[in-house]
């Protein structure tokens, strides 16, 4: 954040001051909408919420540190007021953006892969200039800026990682922070029921592309149909990524998985290969390391640097195929932090992998995939398909919806595993204890709604599922 009085940040979002002395309030650090999280001297924004006012807390952020407040009421606190504080803070990003002396905003879009591709390209950024990146997955209209705001005069590249909940929000998102790079990582499933189709989902996702100058570059995943259709919606040079080296800007081949689940490859541009050995489990991370080598080379980083990044890169954030090995020896993989058709077939394929390399079991818990629509049966039978065409050992469902991935399951009269139905992650907690011996690997996924990770805790430390 770039230092401003609130007098100043009045004037760039339309407000007015509230509080003696509020426009000499100088807010030097970035904003935050959590009263907790603050930094000191950072802006709080106060957002009315279906639960909670964030104007309740806003005296006590300024008590804790924070500078001042940016609100739609009196609340105690100097503070900027104006009708929308999110509104208000779009404005704000986008000001102090456009102050930056030196630095490319790089942008994805996708229906999975978005936080792991952006931990792979700030990885990758980090060593050639000061780099911010979106927190976990703070990509909608609240993160995005409160991203853009955590950058400083030093710093010469912001990797956002972009949602949408429909047609229209990457445009506004890319207002906020127009991208120089922009990449669209696939048209999947996750909230279809809210756009109705991927065909809907496609036109949303390409919005990013649109935004791009006409020197940007667009990165498509060429193995994706709807998505490497999309260089007709930019004039911004268009490369690819995918398995296909005569068709793609970026390749791999020679892919495999060790022991543990994490992929071997040689990564390809321009007719030279590169080694890579991901640290990270699952083979759909090769295509998000993809996208990101060809993000970053667009912005000029060597091939050999980016490929030695990559595999020097660790786990960034929680809960996405996250391995914890029990004190007997047992594999749990924790990736209880979202999930869609795409996302969980890919990890219950690397499951039936680890447990292959093991020897023991490979177990799946499994629940709901939310947002899915009319299609949400469809879609829970197809991964309950895939957890019989890998030949998992052990399938424990959790909750009504997810009842589906075991009938798809059963529906595969050559799958010799054996699928629990449970109603609750207590339930499953117990079913799991009882079937587990030391030599197993388990995964646990689902929505995030659904919780999933209190059966991880459960599992590891020997508690009750809450």
């Amino acid at each position: 954040m770039i230092p401003m009085t609130l007098a100043e940040v009045a004037d760039v979002v339309g407000g007015v001051l509230d509080g003696d002395g509020a426009g000499d309030v100088l807010v030097t650090a970035p904003a935050s909408v959590d009263s907790r999280a603050v930094p000191e001297g950072g802006l709080f924004v106060a957002v009315v919420g279906e639960r909670v006012d964030g104007h309740d807390y806003a005296a006590g952020a300024v008590a804790s540190g924070a500078a001042g407040v940016l609100g739609s009421h009196p609340c105690g606190a100097p503070a900027v007021l104006v009708d929308d504080p999110v509104a208000a803070l779009g404005l704000l990003a986008r000001h102090v953006l456009d102050r930056l002396p030196d630095v490319t905003v790089l942008a994805m879009t996708g229906s999975q892969g978005k936080t792991g591709t952006k931990d792979f390209l700030a990885a990758v950024l980090a060593p050639e200039g000061p780099t911010v990146a979106t927190a976990g997955n703070n990509n909608n209209e609240l993160g995005v800026p409160l991203t853009v705001l955590r950058a400083d005069a030093d710093t010469r590249f912001l990797v956002v990682e972009m949602g949408a909940r429909g047609v229209g929000h990457i445009a506004t998102l890319c207002e906020i922070a127009p991208p120089r790079v922009a990449a669209v990582l696939n048209i999947g499933t996750a909230h279809v029921g809210e756009f109705g189709s991927r065909e809907m989902i496609a036109v949303a996702k390409g919005e990013i592309l649109e935004a791009l100058p006409a020197d940007g570059t667009a990165v498509l995943n060429g193995g994706d149909p709807l998505t490497s259709a999309m260089g007709v919606r930019t004039r911004a040079t268009v490369t690819s990524f995918g398995v296909d080296a005569e068709l793609a800007g970026v390749a791999w081949r020679g892919l495999d998985l060790d022991e543990s689940g994490r992929a071997r490859f040689e990564l390809g541009h321009d007719g030279r290969w590169a080694p890579v050995h991901l640290r990270q489990i699952g083979m759909h991370q090769v295509e998000n390391a993809a996208a990101a080598a060809a993000m970053a080379l667009a912005v000029g980083v060597r091939l050999d640097d980016v490929a030695e990044r990559l595999s020097g890169t660790g786990e960034v954030s929680r809960w996405r195929m996250e391995p914890h090995v029990r004190a007997d020896g047992l594999l749990v993989v924790n990736d209880a932090y979202n999930a869609n058709p795409e996302s969980m077939s890919a990890a219950v394929r690397t499951l039936a992998h680890l447990g292959r390399a093991r020897g023991g079991r490979s177990i799946a818990v499994l629940g709901e995939m939310r947002e899915l629509g009319d299609g949400s049966e469809v879609g829970h039978r197809r991964v309950g398909t895939v957890v019989a065409e890998v030949g998992i050992d052990l399938l424990v469902t959790v909750g009504p919806e997810a009842e589906a991935i075991a009938a798809g399951a059963a529906a595969d009269p050559a799958w010799r595993g054996e699928a629990i139905i449970t109603a609750s992650r207590d339930e499953a907690l117990a079913r799991v204890r009882e079937n587990v011996t030391a030599a197993d690997a388990v995964l646990v996924k689902a929505s995030r709604g659904a919780a999933l990770e209190h059966i991880v805790e459960g599992i590891l430390e020997g508690t009750a599922a809450r």
